[in-house]
């Protein structure tokens, strides 16, 4: 993969010349003036401008419906545990406390931190304030999510979204033998998804390398303590215990609610970032980057997935996750209308906008966790793209 944001193309571009001709395939390449990457900045923050100045009661109202919907699952769902020894029932409460624990992490949860609905002024539903259903403490989420991630996304090294400190996601990634286990390591990531989010803030890889100590961690695992704990003592035991002698059914009745949204979490938010097509970078690469090499940055880094109205409320609107790097501190229910105006603009520069249905970005991503298990000299690369920024007034001066 080569991806060029700065002035350091013709070294990127040699270094990739030194690996075996087998393992290249040909490169698209992008050619962008400087005028050119910030006039796309221009025009992304004229869009994010227009659409805030319209945000207001619709946007609060459709809050509320979600909030409401959530709810209505939740009760539904916990009511039809007391019916639990009938496998109809059991399974339809799995379904609607599964359904009920995705749109309280995706749809409320993670859009209110990222403080979409501040402007709301309300003490329950600000990104301060929120708590969320599952067993990472918000604060450490909004630390290594809305801070680290969306200031650094997919640059290697800095972003720790990319393989969560034990997978291998990118060919810049040093192959060592441990990624043998890429597609072991990510199934059980997947299924116990929010336990690695609630770890993803205590940089595990570094703690094994010596380069953490307890001093640094300690005031995180007593958040994370206090928060799981209580998450554990609701789901596994208070709403089994108020079940009586259901108590067992409704136990795993709420383990699977939460494997549900585990798996989906993850397929959702791995089709995100790492699809083919979706780029990382390198940190020489983004040094002094501009506000509109920032937006590009965003746009390559990103995939969008597509599907119906109500599959983009299950995603959280993830599925515009390229509309969400870009912007995400807009109310996610305004990512669809302004998807067609970042689609226009990349088509418009000749940027790829990188989209497709959830089969197929789902097994693009599975593919590359299973090519990326192998040193690079055994795979080719799919994801190889050149962005190449000049200077203006060369490019006017041929």
């Amino acid at each position: 993969m080569a991806i060029q944001l700065s002035d350091n193309y013709q070294a990127k571009a040699e270094r990739l010349a030194v690996l075996p001709s087998t393992d290249l395939p040909p490169i698209t390449e992008v050619n962008l003036t400087r005028e050119q990457v910030e006039t796309i900045g221009r025009e992304l923050e004229e869009l994010r401008a227009r659409i805030m100045a319209d945000v207001g009661e619709s946007d609060r109202e459709y809050l509320y419906k979600i909030i409401r919907t959530q709810r209505g699952l939740e009760i539904g769902g916990r009511a039809l545990m007391y019916l639990g020894w009938f496998p109809p029932a059991w399974l339809a409460a799995v379904g609607l406390l599964g359904a009920s624990k995705i749109l309280d992490n995706m749809e409320i949860g993670h859009n209110v931190m990222h403080g979409q609905y501040d402007w709301m002024r309300e003490d329950t539903y600000n990104s301060r304030e929120f708590e969320w259903d599952t067993v990472c403490p918000a604060d450490q989420w909004k630390h290594s999510h809305n801070y680290k991630h969306h200031t650094f996304t997919n640059i290697i090294g800095e972003d720790r979204d990319v393989g969560y400190g034990i997978l291998r996601m990118a060919r810049d990634q040093e192959w060592k033998p441990l990624y043998l286990g890429n597609l072991a390591f990510a199934t059980g990531l997947m299924v116990l998804f929010e336990w690695g989010v609630m770890a993803h803030d205590l940089e595990v890889d570094r703690i094994a390398a010596g380069e953490r100590k307890w001093s640094d961690i300690k005031s995180l695992v007593k958040g994370m303590w206090r928060k799981a704990s209580k998450q554990v003592l609701k789901d596994y035991v208070i709403f089994p215990a108020l079940t009586g002698p259901l108590f067992i059914p409704t136990l795993l009745g709420n383990a699977s609610a939460n494997l549900i949204r585990n798996l989906w979490t993850f397929s959702i938010i791995f089709c995100g970032h790492f699809p083919t097509g979706a780029q990382t970078f390198s940190k020489e690469e983004c040094a002094n980057e501009t506000r509109g090499e920032w937006y590009i940055r965003q746009m390559l880094g990103s995939a969008n997935i597509t599907g119906s109205p109500l599959f983009h409320i299950m995603s959280g609107n993830l599925s515009h996750q390229i509309e969400h790097h870009l912007f995400p501190d807009v109310p996610a229910n305004r990512y669809p209308e302004m998807a067609e105006e970042v689609r226009d603009i990349c088509e418009r520069h000749g940027l790829p906008y990188n989209t497709g249905n959830l089969r197929g970005q789902l097994g693009s991503t599975w593919r590359k966790i299973a090519k990326l298990s192998v040193p690079n000299s055994w795979t080719r690369d799919d994801d190889d793209l050149v962005v190449n920024i000049e200077r203006a007034s060369a490019a006017q001066a041929s």
